[in-house]
């Protein structure tokens, strides 16, 4: 898959990012995502997330409604209000990528990665010399991607221990997530797989 053809897959998304510059990083980090990351389920027992979630392209379609979620609260003066401007691009960066590798760094791997928050974490300041934001964006950005798991941040199956959310930015990337894994929550989507909003018809 071609990096431009990845990249256009968020072009919506991309919009609800203000500054220029933050918003070609958050391109360049998903066009350099491995290919399975735009075609595969959300999850890959089925029983986690959301029907929307399921079938071919259902890992983006997870990703598109946890950004919709996070540009809804984040418009909303009350609960937007803590975070700068740049905070907010960089928490939609941070949802962009939180599953992007979530079957492993490459190939497919049969099975979710347990370890795919610190995997992306590490994707992220592997690039840093690609990217426009500070060493310190990059930090808080990266940090929120490796504790999007929240409290699920054990498994029998790992002996990883993921960190959990701490400060406010970590919290929300977590609580986006959390949004758009629950599966009483329905979006709609058009056959782009872009969330269908009815207040913007």
């Amino acid at each position: 898959m071609k990096e431009k053809d990845k990249e256009k897959v968020f072009t919506n998304e991309y919009l609800y990012i203000e500054d220029e510059g933050l918003r070609n990083d958050a391109k360049y980090l998903v066009s350099h995502l491995p290919d399975y990351f735009f075609k595969v389920d959300a999850s890959s027992t089925g029983k986690y997330h959301p029907k929307y979630a399921a079938g071919d392209g259902g890992l983006t379609r997870h990703v598109k409604s946890a950004c919709k979620f996070a540009n809804e609260l984040l418009s909303n003066p009350i609960i937007g209000k803590p975070y700068s401007g740049r905070d907010k691009d960089l928490i939609i960066i941070a949802l962009l990528i939180h599953d992007g590798l979530k079957y492993g760094k490459a190939e497919k791997e049969q099975y979710t990665r347990f370890d795919h928050p610190l995997l992306a974490c590490e994707y992220a300041k592997e690039n840093a010399e690609n990217l426009s934001m500070t060493s310190e964006e990059l930090e808080k950005m990266a940090n929120a991607v490796a504790s999007h798991m929240g409290p699920w941040n054990t498994s029998q199956y790992s002996d990883v221990v993921l960190p959990v959310p701490k400060a406010p930015m970590e919290k929300f990337v977590h609580m986006c997530d959390y949004l758009a894994s629950r599966r009483f929550i329905n979006l709609d989507f058009d056959k782009e797989s872009n969330v269908i909003d009815e207040s913007k018809m």
